[in-house]
């Protein structure tokens, strides 16, 4: 399998997994909570809170999605290394508030970790065709 179709599949797993993940917070804050990795749920109505969660999330799904489907690839590659400090920023946020570490690291940093592994593969991907521009500019001159 050539490395395209192996970053193609990676982005869109990440993609509906994203996607999937902010829609539970939306419908479903409060059996969705327990999993993100803090020790107790906010006093009072804290669903509104998680529902902007949710919403990130889906937002963050949605423009990797537009990326992917437009074939926009160079994008994409650095669209995913910036989008995984939100799950880094996730992770900090648990282990901050003295929440699970093995939920800090083993989803939301491992999650953060593998989007930066696929977003640098279709950077390495995508370097030659970065660069055919300016090398075919420079043969016509």
């Amino acid at each position: 399998m050539s490395l395209k179709k192996i970053n193609t599949v990676l982005a869109a797993v990440f993609i509906l997994f994203i996607l999937w993940f902010g829609t539970e917070y939306i419908l479903s804050p409060e059996t969705t909570a327990p999993g993100y990795g803090l020790p107790s749920w906010p006093p009072g109505d804290g669903d509104g809170f998680l529902i902007i969660k949710g919403i990130r999330d889906v937002v963050l799904a949605l423009v990797l999605g537009i990326l992917l489907v437009t074939g926009h690839r160079r994008a994409l590659g650095w669209v995913l290394l910036v989008e995984a400090l939100a799950a880094y920023g996730d992770m900090a946020n648990v282990l901050a508030h003295h929440g699970s570490v093995a939920t800090a690291l083993g989803v939301h940093c491992l999650t953060a970790t593998l989007m930066v592994v696929n977003g640098l593969l279709i950077m390495h991907e995508t370097r030659n065709v970065a660069a055919a521009p300016e090398t075919l500019t420079r043969a016509t001159h």
